[in-house]
């Protein structure tokens, strides 16, 4: 009888076809879902003249380059952008592919409509062509990003190779405080064992800090592990995982479900099975946080001042935390609270669901914005969400710019882009030097700190607004 398991060594045996002499395994994919930047491995299969295997476990919908500010593909004004969108629409059709096009009511940004629609469940394999694909790890599911060659593999045999990774267990123990959400629990994460904290590793997140998130905060969570060095983040699922998923347009119905639900409770970790290693970290002690250089590592508290790189012991460290200084225009020493932004956005993978809109709302209602403030819900049917419950007035009163759903000014592909020297209290993933724009400076934050920023015009502890209230 086999010993105890983790959760995550349960999910990949169960896909594995064969194992090589070297350790890399073939694996059964479940659910493949590809967005607008998927063009080239569709252009493989052409050229070889493959077929998708199984055209209905993909999903496809247009999020890299969709504009946010039209909603067909003939009122999308850049030629580049409008021929991304619609090579998407032509391929799907052509390869018989399920296609949520940009006028379909269930169009979004490829990892909110993953969990959104019910096509991400517990215990499958999932893949993308997008690095950000740990998010459906907050579902019970294995699921990474791949590349263009690695896409083009799956649409024709439905399988991968891959090499199994160690395993990491991050236990988030305390209770998360007021004012504090699953992008802090991230942040703060990173922020302690490193951009490449995770490299080599599957993590699993797990402890009481992690229960007590929404599922909104788990999909947080898992988004940015891949900004701790791993691919795969993955949260054991339970009740609230049920909850979120029971009726949803893919999801298993009737005695499916019961079927589906009896073998997902066996997913979890079993008690006394091992981890490669494992990670502790305090959730009592964690606060609203915001990063100051150009990797998510460069994190602190918003009550804290900006990290002195002479205190630091590492050369190669130190001459990295003075050139992100210097890049972001910034002095050590100085309070994050006083550092002033010049304008926020709202929106990617990472926060853009409907929870998120509703605690930037709660902040703003009855506020103004001071800086220019963008908002781009996750999904249509986010957006039509917000609107029903009318934080689309909220957010226009206060000043704020209501948009379309797309990737938008995470990655800036899709004309949403920050000038150089621009300060952006951001809801995105990266920090990365010109990720929003060539010379842009991006500040990841939480949506309520985004929101406080916006009306404030620096970065203020949400904590306070929200005791105002």
């Amino acid at each position: 009888m086999a010993g105890p398991q983790t959760m995550f060594d349960k999910i990949w045996n169960r896909h594995v076809i064969v194992q090589r002499d070297d350790g890399q395994c073939l694996l059964y994919i479940d659910r493949h879902l590809a967005h607008d930047g998927s063009f080239h491995a569709f252009t493989m299969l052409r050229q070889d003249d493959r077929s998708v295997r199984r055209p209905q476990q993909v999903f496809a919908t247009p999020d890299h380059y969709s504009p946010t500010d039209v909603r067909t593909i003939d009122a999308i004004e850049n030629d580049e952008l409008r021929e991304k969108v619609a090579i998407l629409d032509e391929n799907a059709k052509e390869f018989g592919v399920p296609h949520f096009g940009i006028d379909d009511e269930r169009m979004g940004i490829v990892h909110v409509i993953g969990p959104e629609l019910g096509i991400t469940q517990p215990g499958i394999f999932l893949v993308c062509g997008d690095s950000h694909t740990s998010t459906h790890g907050a579902m019970g599911a294995i699921a990474c990003g791949i590349g263009a060659s690695e896409v083009a593999h799956v649409l024709a045999t439905q399988c991968l190779w891959q090499s199994k990774p160690k395993t990491m267990r991050i236990t988030v123990n305390g209770t998360i405080g007021f004012g504090v959400t699953g992008k802090d629990v991230i942040l703060a994460i990173i922020g302690q064992i490193s951009a490449a904290g995770g490299a080599g590793y599957a993590i699993e997140y797990a402890g009481s800090g992690i229960e007590q998130l929404s599922m909104e905060g788990r999909l947080t969570v898992s988004n940015m592990s891949i900004e701790a060095g791993c691919r795969m983040g993955i949260i054991a699922p339970d009740q609230k995982t049920y909850d979120y998923l029971e009726g949803r347009p893919y999801a298993p119905k009737g005695a499916e479900w019961d079927k589906a639900l009896a073998y997902w409770k066996t997913l979890p970790t079993d008690d006394g099975a091992t981890f490669d290693r494992e990670v502790t970290v305090d959730g009592d002690a964690i606060a609203p946080m915001v990063t100051w250089g150009n990797s998510p590592e460069n994190v602190i508290q918003v009550t804290d001042v900006v990290p002195d790189p002479a205190q630091e012991p590492n050369a190669e460290r130190r001459e990295s935390m003075l050139n992100a200084l210097d890049y972001m225009d910034l002095k050590a020493g100085m309070p994050m609270s006083e550092v002033a932004v010049d304008r926020v956005f709202i929106g990617s993978c990472t926060n853009s669901r409907i929870e998120d809109l509703r605690l930037a709302a709660d902040v703003v209602k009855g506020r103004r914005a001071v800086v220019p403030s963008m908002i781009s819900p996750g999904s249509t049917q986010v957006k039509a969400a917000a609107e029903a419950e009318g934080l689309d007035k909220i957010f226009a009163d206060a000043g704020f710019e209501w948009r379309h759903s797309a990737c938008s000014m995470c990655v800036g592909l899709n004309g949403d882009s920050v000038d150089p020297g621009v300060r952006t209290a951001s809801t995105s993933n990266r920090n990365f030097r010109g990720r929003q724009g060539p010379g842009s400076r991006t500040h990841l934050v939480s949506p309520a700190m985004a929101a406080a920023a916006a009306v404030t015009g620096k970065f203020t502890d949400v904590r306070q607004l929200m005791e105002e209230k």
